[in-house]
């Protein structure tokens, strides 16, 4: 059966394909709910959006996904431990205040997640730097005095802030252009993304 919308972006199709099928998924920050809709349709997913913006919030239901407004700053007490297969956190975490309790959330509702993160050690992001600017790209498109963006982190802090929350990093990838980066992947690639889940569930399998 043919949709007319099963497209994605470049990144959000990589994404998607760490996703099982049939998978009951959370999409925090699931702004116009592009990626739950694609997930719904191409891999039989159920689950919910969560957004706080109206016009997003439009959008997702124009779209046919089951969304909840809702400030994430508040966290996920509405959710069950382990409520949902896959937490989806694309490109939203930085803009929390408290990205440490919010991640332990995440985490908490989820039997596993996918957090993305524009990755600010990307070279074009140093290079404006050593300009004395602050940088500017695809995946930081804001000027420094309208981003929503408070927090700045790259792969490497990243990956030390999840040991620091008791995580497991089953796997994580530096994305350029929507395709995976091998070679200096915290220099090269413009997006981060991380598949985890609790440590706790190692000793338990």
């Amino acid at each position: 059966m043919k949709y007319e919308d099963l497209t994605l972006r470049s990144d959000l199709a990589f994404i998607a394909h760490w996703v099982n099928d049939g998978a009951h998924v959370l999409d925090v920050g699931c702004g116009d709910g592009a990626m739950l809709r694609y997930l719904e349709q191409a891999k039989r997913c159920t689950g919910y959006g969560v957004e706080i913006a109206d016009d997003k919030i439009l959008e997702s239901t124009q779209r046919g996904i089951s969304v909840i407004q809702h400030d994430m700053e508040q966290g996920l007490d509405l959710f069950a431990d382990d409520a949902f297969d896959m937490v989806l956190c694309l490109s939203s975490l930085q803009m929390m205040q408290h990205v440490e309790a919010r991640l332990r959330d995440i985490v908490r509702v989820g039997k596993e997640a996918i957090v993305s993160f524009p990755n600010f050690a990307y070279w074009p992001h140093r290079a404006a730097l050593l300009k004395g600017r602050m940088p500017v790209s695809r995946t930081l498109p804001y000027q420094w005095f309208d981003t929503p963006n408070l927090r700045y982190a790259t792969i490497y802090d990243f990956k030390e802030l999840a040991e620091k929350c008791g995580l497991e990093v089953l796997e994580y990838v530096a994305l350029a252009e929507g395709k995976p980066v091998s070679f200096l992947p915290n220099l090269r690639g413009s997006l981060a993304v991380f598949r985890l889940r609790k440590r706790d569930l190692v000793s338990k399998a």
